[in-house]
């Protein structure tokens, strides 16, 4: 069930209408858990198990953890939570890789090997909410919180439709507290969270898919390679696309979940303004990034055990990050990209007094833009859907081919141009502020006219209900 589709509007209605029906509190969250269960069973009912399976072990390892006091016994219960959790992941998500790449060395060891037709479908979300409830487990063996005392909160906590199939990650001390009291939305919120929904949609709907999904579609999937002006367009319309449409996701969520009362952090802080990846990783995806600072980077040691060990923890980081995102080596490649961005960086800032050369504007804004073409190469892995594709690509991005094909139309060239420098602009613009912030400075009936306009675009440019990027991670 997509956000950009009129079922899920019309389940959004029924939510918001039982939502605020005079019912006691608990009522109100079996509701939600409910609705839940049907937002997540509209794409593949029988991987509502998972969830099932999901909360169960988690409720029950948890539980057990905190009664006791054995450090062998603690560390088989957290064993358990993350068999069960990963376990799934792994299977679901990266079986058919496994299987693939076990046949090819196979064949490359001279070994006669057929291997079986393996189809696995992935459950939308797994790889969301397996780390959200990983981290409650994790947080519970590492005494940071005791465990939840109401299994309903608990499964509401794992299945909260709004972010449940592509986040935010949410911990639990960020969303498990919100159930403990009645929560309904005032006037002012249940106002900007629909505001908000709107504005995710226009992103996705007008933006992301109107125009630059089309350059970014024709560029990448091209049977022979394209000329190097085009594809540059395609991989700055590709990092533009993937950018509108994941965070307007995130808006879509944040949105409809504050319509109901409650409150999930953000998930982007315009990251093409970064200067330097360090920084990019602060501002994109930000619940990831978190997580896997948290439960991955200081755990194997952080920055605390000297440089070398830093650079290992760093590429180590990145590359969970990458095959995090899809079982593809691709994946893994580009997290170690990152990985080597983020290493480059510091060596260079224990070189170099970057402070002081980044203090004089136009260098701040030189980096940023280096920054954002140093990202926006990395895309290359996610939009190109083989090796073979990713190298014609590059290739082309070098200007390495003869007689190349022309594949975008002025006007998308115009339309891309326009719509990447606006966005680098705005990024820029809005690095250190909060939409919030700006719509409050802003008159009524300027912020009035400004909703209904993209809302009308949106209805008559966003006809189609294509899924969102993030969902095949």
């Amino acid at each position: 069930m997509l956000f950009n589709s009129l079922a899920f509007l019309i389940f959004f209605a029924v939510v918001i209408a039982l939502h605020y029906l005079p019912l006691a509190w608990r009522i109100k969250k079996v509701n939600l858990l409910l609705g839940s269960y049907i937002f997540y069973a509209a794409w593949n009912p029988p991987f509502v198990i998972l969830l099932w399976i999901s909360t169960l072990v988690d409720w029950f390892a948890a539980g057990a953890m905190s009664r006791e006091e054995r450090p062998g016994h603690r560390k088989v219960l957290l064993g358990l939570s993350l068999l069960a959790n990963l376990g799934m992941l792994g299977y679901y998500k990266y079986g058919t890789l496994l299987a693939e790449t076990f046949a090819n060395l196979i064949t490359q060891l001279g070994i006669d090997y057929t291997a079986p037709e393996i189809t696995i479908l992935l459950p939308v979300g797994i790889s969301f909410y397996t780390f959200q409830t990983l981290s409650y487990t994790i947080d519970v063996y590492l005494r940071r919180s005791k465990p939840e005392t109401s299994f309903l909160d608990f499964a509401l906590f794992v299945t909260f439709f709004p972010q449940l199939v592509a986040g935010p990650i949410v911990r639990p001390y960020q969303l498990i507290p919100q159930f403990k009291q009645p929560r309904t939305a005032d006037s002012q919120q249940f106002t900007w969270g629909l505001f908000l929904f709107t504005w995710g949609l226009f992103l996705k709907s007008v933006l992301a898919d109107g125009v630059l999904s089309t350059v970014a579609a024709d560029t990448f999937n091209a049977m022979q390679p394209v000329a190097i002006l085009d594809a540059w367009l395609g991989v700055l319309a590709f990092s533009g696309q993937i950018f509108f449409d994941f965070s307007g996701y995130s808006l879509c969520a944040i949105g409809i979940a504050l319509c109901l009362g409650f409150s999930i952090p953000n998930n982007f802080k315009s990251p093409y303004a970064a200067i330097g990846f360090s920084n990019f990783w602060q501002r994109w995806h930000i619940s990831l990034s978190g997580w896997l600072r948290d439960y991955l980077y200081i755990p194997l040691g952080g920055n605390r055990k000297g440089p070398r060990r830093t650079y290992i923890n760093l590429m180590l980081t990145m590359l969970l990050g990458g095959i995090w995102h899809g079982a593809s080596w691709r994946f893994l490649i580009w997290g170690g990209v990152h990985g080597l961005y983020l290493v480059t960086e510091r060596l260079l800032k224990n070189t170099f007094d970057t402070k002081r050369l980044l203090a004089h504007p136009l260098a701040a804004i030189a980096s940023a833009l280096a920054t954002f073409v140093c990202v926006s190469l990395t895309w290359v892995f996610f939009a190109a859907d083989s090796w073979e594709k990713c190298l014609r690509m590059f290739q082309s991005l070098l200007g390495l081919h003869q007689d190349p094909l022309l594949v975008v139309s002025t006007f998308h060239i115009v339309m891309t141009i326009v719509i990447v420098s606006g966005m680098l602009v705005c990024h820029w613009l809005m690095r250190d502020r909060e939409i919030e912030e700006i719509t409050n400075r802003t008159p009524s009936w300027l912020v009035t006219i400004f909703w209904a306009t993209i809302l009308f675009v949106t209805i008559m440019v966003g006809g189609s209900s294509s899924a969102f990027i993030y969902f095949q991670f």
